[in-house]
C-alpha cells in the first residue's frame, strides 16, 4: 500500500506532545517498508500512546507508525526543508 507521508505527518502533528514530525519508510524484508515517525517532543510520548491517539481519530491501521524515533531536532537543509534521507539513515541504524 502506498502511504502519503504528508497525510500521516499532519495527523501526528495534531498530538499535543509533538512539536515537529517527519514520517519515513524504513526497509522491511517482508513488506518492503514500514512506517517510522521521527518526532521532536514537548512532552513524553510512547509509540503505544501515539498509536492510540491516531486510532481515536480513526486512522487506517496500515497508516499507523510501527516505529517511533525521538530526536532533538529534525535535520534541515539551508532552505529549511527536512532532510528525510538523513532520517531514513538514522532509523535504519536504530534497528
Amino acid at each position: 500500500m502506498n502511504i502519503s507521508p504528508a497525510e500521516v505527518e499532519g495527523l501526528i502533528a495534531a498530538h499535543p506532545a509533538v512539536t515537529e514530525v517527519a514520517v519515513v519508510g524504513v526497509p522491511d524484508p517482508v513488506l518492503g517498508e514500514r512506517v517510522c515517525a521521527v518526532v521532536v517532543l514537548s512532552a513524553e510520548l510512547s509509540l503505544a500512546s501515539l498509536t492510540n491517539f491516531l486510532r481515536e481519530q480513526r486512522v487506517a491501521s496500515y497508516k499507523l507508525p510501527e516505529r517511533l524515533e525521538i530526536v532533538d531536532a529534525l535535520p534541515r537543509n539551508p532552505v529549511g526543508k527536512v532532510l528525510k534521507r538523513e532520517l531514513r539513515g538514522l532509523a535504519e541504524v536504530a534497528t
